[in-house]
């Protein structure tokens, strides 16, 4: 490892996030695993959600001008931004790599772009430079997506409401009502934009993922057989010593609640946090409220300004009702998660099942109270409660008493001992696994010889 570090110094891998907070944390946590191996780092990104560079002295940082701007990004959802993305950033990127590579006298050894900017796989071409792409999402979802055009042949796309609970063929355990849909002016739009990454995936140089061997073996099996190119499951990247040390998020953690969880007893606490852009209505917010109040378990929950449609905050909530929780309850805009969930009092998260938000729950051994949204949080959640059996899934129409229900089954009941048990298992591999002789820690050492070897490659053909 020493000797590949001496190799790799001097030798640059540029890298582009998606700008979402899901996708920004684990691109840099990437740069970060990279750049402790040697290599020189920098990021090119759009100005919107722009990383903050003050973070990350270690790196160059390029924003792209031109391309979007803040306001335009914060008229349209997710996908169409995405689009938007995936169109507009072409030239700019051009004229960066341009500005780049004449300041290189050395190249650059490899281009890392997260998966949903497709746009790059083409560009990199033009310009000679190796893509390898970064999925920030589980291999076990990418499967799924890879497998849209079989799932639309078959009948199971657009999805139907009456045969929601009907098992999807060649994908067990998914029932069709887990299959990933987002909601969208066009719907079509969502099934190009994925089938439009996985095309491009397979002409790139090989993936990495925000995963290991021993969660989503099967999934990674069967992409090995599907996919030509090489697959690198080096996570999970936040447990890597450096990569969680740099704030990556674009909200301020309130790093208050630590203090109020001191004081909590041991496995005790509900952590409550639905992600960066998932909103719930006014009458969901209230029915959370309620059975997280009625449940009488302590409770610390993050709601991101917004996350109330038609709210600026907590207004919904009735008069008197912070005050009549007292100290059961803490609330805060943005918690600082990692911390959080490594918290002894901490003994389940009310998740909605993002990537990261699933990964870390498992890392830290931490019981998952599930509520899927949209895209691939829906397979998270199937994995987590009916796979991997970490976690239970909250169903149909939000209820205070389903809600009080299943925080009490969680949380005091013979089957969240199980479920505790069964995720302090996936910890312990997910600890083993970045050890030497681990799977990430192995499959790192490849990706780093690859990257090196991409770059031999490349310094020939010019």
């Amino acid at each position: 490892m020493e000797q590949q570090k001496e190799i790799a110094k001097g030798h640059k891998i540029i890298l582009m996030p998606s700008p979402f907070q899901g996708h920004i944390t684990p691109l840099l946590q990437l740069a970060t695993i990279l750049h402790s191996k040697g290599f020189s780092i920098t990021i090119v990104h759009t100005v919107f959600n722009s990383p903050n560079p003050s973070s990350y002295p270690h790196f160059t940082f390029h924003p792209l001008h031109g391309a979007l701007s803040d306001t335009e990004a914060s008229k349209v959802d997710a996908v169409h931004l995405t689009e938007v993305i995936n169109v507009r950033c072409v030239q700019p990127l051009k004229e960066c790599l341009t500005m780049l590579l004449d300041k290189e006298d050395d190249g650059v050894c490899c281009f890392v772009s997260d998966a949903a900017l497709y746009f790059t796989q083409a560009v990199c071409v033009e310009f000679g430079i190796p893509r390898i792409v970064l999925r920030t999402g589980g291999a076990s979802s990418f499967l799924v997506f890879a497998s849209f055009p079989i799932l639309r042949e078959k009948g199971y796309f657009p999805v139907q409401e009456s045969r929601m609970e009907e098992a999807v063929e060649d994908l067990p355990p998914l029932k069709v009502k887990d299959l990933p849909v987002f909601q969208s002016k066009e719907p079509e739009a969502f099934y190009k934009l994925v089938c439009r990454f996985i095309d491009e995936c397979k002409k790139s140089s090989g993936i990495i993922w925000n995963t290991f061997e021993e969660l989503e073996s099967s999934a990674l099996t069967k992409l090995r057989q599907d996919f030509s190119v090489p697959i690198y499951p080096i996570g999970p990247f936040h447990k890597y010593s450096l990569a969680g040390s740099n704030s990556t998020s674009l909200l301020t953690p309130d790093k208050t609640c630590i203090s109020w969880l001191d004081k909590q007893e041991h496995k005790r606490v509900v952590y409550v946090s639905f992600g960066s852009i998932v909103a719930i209505s006014e009458a969901e917010f209230l029915e959370i409220a309620w059975g997280l109040v009625n449940s009488n378990q302590p409770f610390l929950w993050a709601i991101r300004p917004g996350t109330i449609r038609g709210s600026e905050w907590l207004e919904p909530l009735p008069s008197g009702f912070l005050e009549n929780l007292g100290e059961r309850g803490y609330i805060v805009k943005w918690a600082p998660q990692e911390q959080v969930l490594k918290h002894p009092a901490v003994g389940a998260f009310w998740t909605h099942n993002g990537w990261n938000s699933t990964l870390e729950s498992v890392c830290e051994g931490v019981p998952m109270i599930c509520m899927p949204s949209f895209g691939d949080q829906k397979i998270n959640a199937k994995y987590a409660s009916d796979v991997w059996k970490v976690g239970v899934q909250l169903e149909g129409k939000l209820e205070r008493g389903e809600i009080e229900k299943v925080i009490r089954k969680l949380m005091v009941g013979d089957e969240g001992n199980e479920i505790r048990e069964n995720v302090m298992n996936l910890k312990e591999k997910a600890n083993v696994c970045l050890k030497e002789g681990g799977s990430s820690y192995s499959f790192l050492d490849s990706l780093v010889s690859e990257i090196l070897s991409l770059k031999s490659s490349t310094s020939r053909a010019h």
